[in-house]
């Protein structure tokens, strides 16, 4: 089991932009109606809502949008039906891109994430054009706080993760990103927190399965079309399988 990975380095999260209210609202709104669509209104039998609802606590989200959000994804008030979707495309340096929406207007989205494509000289490719660059996994992200990489490490191994990376949050806090084949992902999950760890976060993800080396003008191109990406509002996550070193990157950052 590798303690450290490139992940950092390939699967890129939204951050900064999240940092808006509204958005930041808008996000765990989706996020609470889709888990309960999923698994019922019932946090006590329904993990991913629970962490939805943490989520939006965390924001503070008003007790009445999250209340309604609830009933809304399941059914017992009419709103939005929001759905996921995928895109796929290549860009600079021929790195591999997945982008993940949730939307309520797939007309809507599709539009705005060719935009972002396009409007850099790259388009959507068809379905499956690039993740055979990835490969599905579940992912337990697990808090830092009072707990170490051994320690994480030991406890994923004994309920079915098989690799362990520290690295941070959208929040800038230092967490450990497990991962584990998908049908193993409630057996981790559960484990994990009856180990005493403190899990904020769980899911699907895509882990590259190569990566493409990128540098110098094709990793500064790359960098803005992921960031143009990200800034459309029904994205949710962007998966990309480049290699940019810390140097390069830090080149970058501070140019």
């Amino acid at each position: 089991m590798a303690g450290h990975s490139k992940w950092a380095n390939i699967k890129h999260r939204k951050g900064a932009q999240d940092a808006k209210r509204g958005k930041a609202f808008s996000k765990v709104v989706k996020d609470i109606m889709v888990a309960s669509r999923m698994g019922g209104p019932d946090p006590e039998a329904n993990p991913r809502l629970r962490l939805a609802i943490a989520k939006a606590k965390a924001v503070s989200l008003p007790r009445e949008n999250l209340e309604r959000a609830i009933k809304k994804g399941a059914g017992l008030l009419e709103g939005e039906n929001y759905e996921e979707v995928m895109y796929e495309a290549y860009g600079p340096g021929g790195v591999a891109i997945l982008v993940e929406c949730l939307t309520d207007n797939r007309n809507r989205t599709a539009s705005e994430v060719r935009h972002a494509f396009s409007k850099r000289g790259f388009s959507i490719g068809a379905s499956g054009s690039a993740a055979h660059s990835f490969n599905r996994r579940g992912e337990v992200i697990v808090s830092a706080e009072g707990t170490d990489e051994e320690s994480v490490m030991m406890a994923a191994m004994e309920h079915g993760g098989d690799d362990v990376q520290e690295t941070s949050d959208d929040d800038g806090k230092d967490v450990f990103q497990v991962v584990c084949e998908v049908p193993d992902l409630e057996t981790l999950r559960e484990g994990l927190e009856a180990e005493g760890l403190k899990v904020t976060g769980y899911g699907l993800t895509w882990i590259p399965s190569v990566s493409s080396p990128v540098a110098g003008k094709d990793a500064e191109q790359l960098l803005a079309l992921l960031e143009a990406v990200e800034d459309v509002d029904d994205t949710r996550n962007v998966y990309a399988n480049y290699d940019i070193s810390d140097d390069e990157m830090a080149r970058i950052v501070g140019g």
